[in-house]
């Protein structure tokens, strides 16, 4: 990508070379005021009138059906929808007007933030974009500057970009923005888009986007179909994408300090990089291959918004298998699998063996306490209690908290302000962040960890490779992920799965469900299932979910089933997880049988595909 030279944009970089102290942004402002970016607007009106900030007037509109299409959009602390058509029984909802309502209320909740921390009016807010390469990213792009614009920002386009280098982009000098979005719907299909939002803190809470998003409903409700569609200021291009692969650089350099080559510290590594057709391909030319990597061999890396090969996903099964197939043929010392975003990776090791999940956690986990020993690890409550053994067998201790890469990323800041020291939050599906690195969720990041610890490896004389840090990790004998279908209307579905996920918790409780019991890690305060604070600072929960663990007199405790409620559709996730053989479908059968027919929650819930578990087994 070219970089700007403008004028303006010199004056501009100038302006913001002051470098910003992340950490002191935290301090101890409580969640809901930091940086003053909040004013509890709420719109539970059926009727309103409002003037737009032109000169023309819109009549009164019915809003209800309006502030909901915009609500719906909320996705936890992300905005997606749908954003082209193609997807059977599904419309278009994440429209150019959609998307230009929600990008002002949010640059005007910057400013109203940054107001209210400077106690006086501030001017040049500044707020970058970035996006992934999907086919609608350069239409919705143009909403978004409009949006922008119209709340009085300055607006930088960093074009193809990773949501990482996006949050960096507000920290790193020169550019130091105010704050920055990403347009990605990370492995979701090419029909789909979205929005992440960052200011020098991080990422956005869910509360704080339900209250953008509120905003931006009732500016849509009486906009209805209108949209700018001419800028009368065109973005400034930038050039992040380079910045920031030469600070990955800089990172493996120093850390490893190579006594023979320190410029070109890979020599002799051949590392394969599987970019998914997103937009990781950058970690080839710009990182890899600067520092001497052999990356002969690497697979999709020409951002491709239709993602032909597959989909980009370090979970994906064919994404990881062409990646093995890739590192065994080329005898290859490290693979790489980025999604589409590069927030989460997965790797695949010398010997071809695929490092994701747990294993993931694991990896990073022995990387992390060799560092930082007695370290907590933060991690969602869907980790086998292998990984717990783990963990703890290296002197960590295991906080079991809440699914969301938000929610475990957030516990760990929370932590860390208690006193507790925790350097790993990381979620199954690979969403990862390091305490060193501002808390960041960085799939290029955690393979800067894993790429300086193979190095140091060979250095010290092992060619055992990376995999060798995990091999006393034990796997579950069986693990299941169903799916119950909510039967209700999209505005009330979230609300009928909280209703049955607390039927759930309420059957446990009363002992109906026999050898079951809400989890707890005692390692801090969350109890019932993984799920409640019990200290003065309890987090908002976004979506209800509980972890039981189950014991018989056969085995003991054997096994555990993990409830929760989607935010992404109307549907709840069970995750079933055993050390005995036929573990699962006993659970199964019990939840079925004991659970959602004996409380009556299945005359709502599809509960096919348990049905189909249950009677067929694992072949289901």
């Amino acid at each position: 990508m070219a970089a700007s030279t403008s004028s303006n944009f010199s004056a501009s970089l100038h302006r913001n070379t002051k470098k910003t102290n992340y950490h002191s942004l935290l301090g101890n402002i409580p969640l809901h005021t930091k940086l003053g970016f909040s004013s509890s607007v709420k719109f539970n009106k059926s009727v309103i009138s409002v003037k737009s900030y032109g000169t023309s007037k819109y009549d009164e509109v019915v809003v209800d059906e309006e502030l909901d299409k915009i609500r719906r959009l909320q996705n936890g602390s992300d905005v997606r929808g749908i954003a082209l058509e193609g997807e059977k029984g599904r419309t278009v909802d994440l429209t150019p007007p959609a998307v230009e309502a929600i990008s002002e209320s949010f640059g005007e909740w910057v400013i109203n933030g940054l107001q209210k921390q400077k106690g006086y009016p501030v001017e040049n807010v500044s707020v970058s974009l970035g996006r992934d390469p999907r086919i609608t990213g350069s239409k919705l792009s143009v909403a978004v500057f409009a949006g922008l614009a119209r709340a009085g920002c300055i607006i930088f386009d960093m074009g193809l970009a990773t949501t990482p280098a996006c949050f960096m982009s507000t920290l790193l000098p020169p550019f130091v923005y105010d704050a920055s979005i990403m347009m990605t719907a990370s492995h979701l299909p090419y029909t789909r888009n979205g929005l992440k939002f960052f200011t020098k803190r991080g990422g956005l809470t869910s509360l704080e986007v339900e209250e953008i998003c509120d905003i931006a409903a009732r500016k849509y409700a009486n906009r209805m179909a209108k949209v700018s569609t001419l800028l009368k200021v065109l973005p400034t291009k930038v050039d992040f994408m380079s910045a920031y692969s030469k600070h990955l650089r800089e990172i493996i350099k120093e850390r490893i300090s190579h006594p023979l080559h320190y410029e070109t510290p890979l020599e002799g590594f051949q590392i394969i990089v599987n970019a998914g057709n997103g937009s990781g391909g950058f970690f080839t030319w710009d990182v890899l291959d600067k520092l001497g990597a052999d990356t002969f061999g690497s697979l999709h890396l020409k951002p491709d918004g239709m993602f032909p090969n597959h989909i980009p996903n370090p979970e994906d099964k064919v994404a990881m298998a062409m990646t093995r197939a890739a590192v065994l043929e080329n005898s290859a010392d490290l693979g790489i699998v980025f999604d589409t975003d590069v927030d989460r990776s997965g790797v695949v090791d010398n010997k071809g063996n695929p490092i994701n999940g747990d294993k993931l956690i694991a990896l990073m986990s022995a990387i992390v306490l060799k560092e930082n020993p007695g370290s907590t690890i933060v991690t969602d409550a869907r980790t086998s209690m292998s990984l717990t053994k783990f963990i703890t067998d290296r002197g960590g201790h295991h906080c079991l908290y809440r699914v969301g890469y938000r929610n475990v990323i957030d516990k760990g800041v929370q932590l860390n302000k208690d006193g507790i020291e925790t350097h790993l939050m990381m979620e199954t599906s690979g969403h990862g962040a390091l305490k060193e690195n501002h808390f960041l969720d960085d799939g290029a990041y955690m393979v800067v960890k894993i790429i300086i610890e193979m190095v140091r490896m060979k250095l010290g004389g092992s060619d055992e490779g990376i995999g060798s840090l995990i091999k006393d990790l034990e796997e579950p004998y069986e693990s299941v992920e169903l799916r119950i279908n909510i039967i209700s209307e999209p505005r009330y579905a979230k609300a009928k799965g909280s209703e049955a996920i607390e039927t759930f918790r309420n059957y446990i409780e009363e002992g109906k469900l026999k050898g079951w019991e809400l989890d707890s890690c005692g390692d801090c305060w969350v109890s019932e299932g993984c799920l409640v604070d019990t200290n003065d600072t309890p987090t908002h929960i976004d979506a209800q979910m509980y972890r039981a663990k189950v014991s018989n007199n056969e085995h003991g405790q054997h096994g555990w089933v993990h409830v929760r409620q989607s935010i992404h559709n109307p549907n709840i996730a069970v995750n079933l997880q055993s050390s005995v053989l036929g573990g699962c479908l006993s659970m199964a059968r019990d939840f079925r049988d004991d659970f959602l027919k004996a409380s009556g929650v299945d005359t709502f819930l599809d509960i096919a595909q348990i049905d189909k578990f249950v009677e067929n087994g694992p072949l289901a």
